[in-house]
């Protein structure tokens, strides 16, 4: 096993509220998140139907993503001024919530 995998393995481990504050704490470092995209973002949603957007703090970790359903996207970042400034007001209008780590366990 390689040294990157073990500590993406690691961290994808983790609760949900450490994985959640490893989050945080890489995008405030690096000033970037990643999505995927084919045409268009990648999307999930919550079990009441509620459309989510997937964000991951790497590129490795939105690239271990891109399957079944997604397979062919392509990760895709996103700089921190762009989530802030364009995406997060976009996503509340059009009532999309944004999802740290939400598609790592996706349903094939």
């Amino acid at each position: 096993m390689t040294i990157i995998f073990k500590q993406l393995e690691s961290v994808l481990a983790l609760p949900d509220k450490k994985r959640f504050d490893h989050f945080v704490k890489v995008v405030a470092d690096r000033q970037e998140v990643w999505g995927l995209y084919q045409g268009g973002w990648a999307l999930a949603a919550t079990n009441d139907g509620v459309t989510v957007f997937p964000l991951w703090p790497a590129k490795d970790y939105a690239q271990l993503c891109a399957v079944c359903e997604w397979e062919g996207y392509e990760p895709r970042l996103i700089t921190l001024a762009e989530l802030m400034e364009d995406l997060f007001p976009k996503l509340k209008k059009d009532g999309v919530l944004p999802g740290v780590f939400s598609s790592l366990r996706v349903k094939g």
